[in-house]
């Protein structure tokens, strides 16, 4: 079977095959040339000059380092392998279109259009193709970190406007502030681009400077900001006070690359403060990398415990815990049907595992799969299933869902005014752990 990775490769080597041929159409025009000049008397004759005989030396030697690297490191590697027919009809159809066709046609837009073909002949929601500038926002979720100024924008009342400024950032350094209106980046006007336009000038390499114009009322500033890597929060704590109780609470965004890290220190914190009991809240979080599940199961469970199993083509594996550490105060886990996936895998590990655990609120999504994500040589990127995943118990939640042990429906009140008052799934949470 020939996956992407190796049609990437047939391609690469396609191209390296038509440049040397045209060397060698060159070679031999330049000896028909000096034989032609030879015939009629003229005594100069023209080839190839030292330096471009370097220069087709050394591309030559780089192009082999290049393909022997990729093939190398290729998980299907090419070698001894047969291109299928079906695969050489795509080859070809390739090709002609790319060389023959009327039009203009960029090749990266005629890739693209393959990839994502192939991608949705698979008809499932989480298999999917991203270009580069989608692949650069979905790394940034799941880093938890990216490269720049630590404001974010957005179009508001027809103005580009600073919506938030990053706590600790270059821009709250600089003095940047929210509802600040962008009209300039390096004194490009930007008031009629678009935001990704906009996006594509902030961006730019760690420590790089960039010049920021700005609007604040009726006064218009300049200010240069160094770029640096931003921390993106995803955890948010604070404590609840209730009767004699204290209650800590801690809200998970999603399970990006140091998720498990900032909600340890959340919880030391938490914990600093003489918490009773905890509240859990993964409500709307669509998950993650199931890493940080694992490392926040750690925290609570001791070792050699069962938190979730994984099934790769009929063969199971077991994810245990790997940490001693023990918790056993009461647990509250928040969901709804926005919680799916990693969020649902912390709540059936409490669910199964915790003896102090309750779960609150409505029944989660139900996304039983797991996706890989395979970086393009394009920047763009493909997700695709590979596995899926069971509750410790062996459970599919695939399209189910888990059902709370306490079921909690928001009121209206709570959609139109969204505040901690009028959420009726928070207030049971701490009425339960009230209880306890």
């Amino acid at each position: 079977m020939i996956n992407m990775e190796d049609l990437e490769v047939i391609l690469l080597k396609k191209k390296i095959t038509n440049f040397f041929d045209n060397i060698k159409k060159k070679f031999k025009r330049t000896k028909r040339n000096n034989k032609l000049k030879k015939f009629f008397g003229n005594k100069k004759e023209e080839g190839f000059s030292t330096f471009e005989v370097v220069l087709i030396i050394f591309i030559s030697v780089l192009f082999g380092v290049i393909v022997g690297c990729i093939i190398c490191a290729s998980n299907n590697g090419l070698v001894g392998s047969e291109v299928s027919t079906e695969l050489q009809e795509v080859i070809t159809t390739y090709d002609n279109i790319l060389n023959e066709y009327y039009g203009e046609i960029e090749e990266s837009d005629l890739m693209n259009a393959a990839i994502s073909g192939m991608v949705s002949i698979l008809d499932d929601p989480y298999s999917t193709y991203m270009d580069s500038n989608d692949t650069y926002s979905f790394n940034q979720s799941v880093d938890g970190e990216y490269v720049g100024l630590g404001i974010t924008i957005t179009w508001l009342d027809g103005v580009c406007t600073i919506t938030e400024v990053a706590e600790d950032s270059p821009a709250e350094k600089k003095g940047l502030e929210v509802g600040d209106v962008l009209v300039a980046v390096d004194d490009i006007d930007v008031t009629s681009s678009t935001l990704d336009e906009i996006s594509s000038l902030l961006a730019g390499a760690e420590g790089a400077s960039v010049k920021v114009t700005i609007e604040r009322g009726e006064e218009r500033k300049d200010f240069t900001v160094k770029r640096a890597v931003i921390e993106i929060k995803s955890v948010y704590s604070k404590t609840i006070e209730s009767g004699k109780k204290k209650i800590g609470y801690i809200q998970i965004d999603n399970f990006a690359s140091n998720t498990a890290e900032q909600f340890n220190e959340n919880l030391e914190e938490l914990e600093s403060q003489d918490i009773d009991s905890l509240i859990i809240d993964v409500r709307c979080n669509s998950g993650g990398r199931l890493s940080q599940v694992n490392a926040i199961m750690d925290e609570f469970l001791g070792k050699n415990v069962v938190i979730y199993k994984i099934e790769t083509k009929g063969e199971i594996e077991e994810i245990k815990t790997s940490d001693k550490t023990k918790r056993s105060y009461p647990v509250v886990v928040l969901v709804n049907d926005g919680s799916a996936s990693a969020s649902e895998i912390l709540a059936t590990a409490f669910n199964d595992n915790y003896k102090k655990a309750t779960i609150v609120g409505t029944t989660t999504y139900g996304k039983g799969t797991i996706q890989k994500a395979v970086e393009l040589s394009s920047g763009a990127s493909l997700k695709y299933t590979t596995q899926r995943w069971l509750t410790s118990k062996g459970e599919d939640l695939q399209d189910v869902g888990l059902t709370p042990d306490v079921v909690v429906e928001q009121s209206a009140e709570y959609y139109n005014d969204p505040t901690s008052e009028n959420d009726a799934q928070l207030l049971k949470a701490i009425e339960v752990l009230t209880e306890k």
